[in-house]
């Protein structure tokens, strides 16, 4: 039984066809003048176009990345370094993936000016302190649109209403884990770069892509052949941004929220009537996402003991899960210091079934009789 879709999925079938089908049928370099690479160039822009579809938004230009934390990546040092000249000015949140935070540390230290949001006890920012910090020379804001950990909804369009009338800065968003589950703003307010990945939506891992507006300058961060738009150099892999495009399609056709809402529902309460349990983010977080902490216990613990019946959840993220610190996102959400090393993280799939929450929910109810018996496996 597996509960931990946040960190990865298992590639779908129809996906994986997918690119077998295009790793031997358009195979050539989308770079080749000869039929067979521009047969291969066709179907890579196809996919560009089916991927940037799918988000419904103004954003009409897409670079293809090797994933999540690539985009994230390109999408706020190619911009920074591309116009600099309009200010040093940056602001992010205390919460963001390691693929967004540890990118502005670096900055801070290249005389750039970095402001950190910070966030509730649910994750959760303050547009106000948005406003505050909004600076003449902002040139670029990063805030995640849900949490990896805790599963935190940020207000994306708010944001993007705030930064975009009040400011000359652009609006990047890392939205890895709601793509293709949550609306990201909309076509009048919504982010000017976001980033996504194919491995979080049944998709090949090593795929991933960012989203732009038109015209919009982007600087490379790496050197090469000048491929995809002169921005991500090296051959195109079009059968993983073919594979990409079809499961990106599956993702916003098929995926059930209704049905997560109804789960996480039930789970919230039950967690809720647990004595020495915690639910994080319990009125912000995305359906699919329950971030959970128990006192007086290491997630660790949890998590072997479930996994040894079978039930697969995670530490609060599996960025951080074989780590022994505290996780900033913990941290900043200041939970008291008996729950924060028990958290763990549950998060749905499509192939998931209402048999394994109700099983899930006898693993911890016996967990917990161990636990008041004193046992620590």
């Amino acid at each position: 039984m597996y509960f931990d879709h946040s960190a990865t999925t298992k590639t779908d079938e129809r996906v994986l066809r997918t690119f077998m089908e295009v790793s031997t049928t358009y195979f050539a370099n989308p770079a080749s003048l000869h039929a067979a690479g521009k047969l291969a160039e066709k179907l890579l822009e196809k996919a560009r176009l089916q991927v940037l579809s799918t988000l419904g938004l103004e954003l009409t230009e897409g670079v293809f990345t090797s994933g999540g934390t690539e985009a994230n990546n390109l999408a706020i040092l190619g911009y920074v370094y591309a116009n600099q000249q309009k200010g040093r000015h940056l602001i992010t949140t205390v919460i963001e993936h390691p693929s967004v935070l540890r990118v502005f540390q670096f900055l801070e230290t290249q005389n750039f000016t970095v402001d950190y949001l910070t966030v509730d006890c649910e994750g959760r920012i303050s547009l106000d302190e948005l406003k505050t910090l909004l600076r003449r020379d902002t040139l670029l804001v990063s805030i995640m649109h849900v949490n990896n950990e805790i599963g935190t909804i940020q207000p994306i369009a708010e944001c993007a209403n705030i930064i975009h009338s009040q400011s000359r800065a652009v609006f990047h968003s890392d939205c890895v884990q709601s793509f293709g589950k949550i609306h990201i703003g909309d076509a009048q307010n919504s982010p000017d770069l976001v980033t996504l990945s194919g491995h979080k939506i049944y998709g090949i891992k090593g795929s991933g892509f960012l989203a732009y507006r038109k015209k919009m300058r982007l600087q490379a961060i790496s050197y090469g052949g000048g491929q995809e738009r002169n921005l991500r150099n090296g051959t195109v892999s079009v059968p993983h941004a073919a594979a990409l495009a079809k499961a990106a399609r599956l993702q916003v056709e098929e995926t059930d929220i209704q049905q997560f809402q109804q789960w996480r529902g039930e789970l919230v309460r039950f967690f809720s009537d647990i004595e020495d349990c915690l639910v994080l983010a319990s009125h912000t977080s995305a359906p699919y996402i329950v971030s959970v902490a128990f006192r007086h216990v290491t997630g660790e613990v949890v998590v072997n003991y479930l996994q040894e019946r079978g039930i697969y959840v995670s530490t609060s993220s599996a960025c951080s899960s074989k780590k022994n610190d505290v996780s900033h996102v913990i941290e900043a959400i200041r939970l008291p210091k008996d729950f924060e090393k028990g958290v763990i993280r549950i998060s749905f799939g499509k192939d998931q079934t209402t048999d394994e929450i109700h099983r899930l929910k006898e693993a911890v109810n016996q967990f917990m009789q161990l636990l008041k018996r004193g046992i620590r496996k």
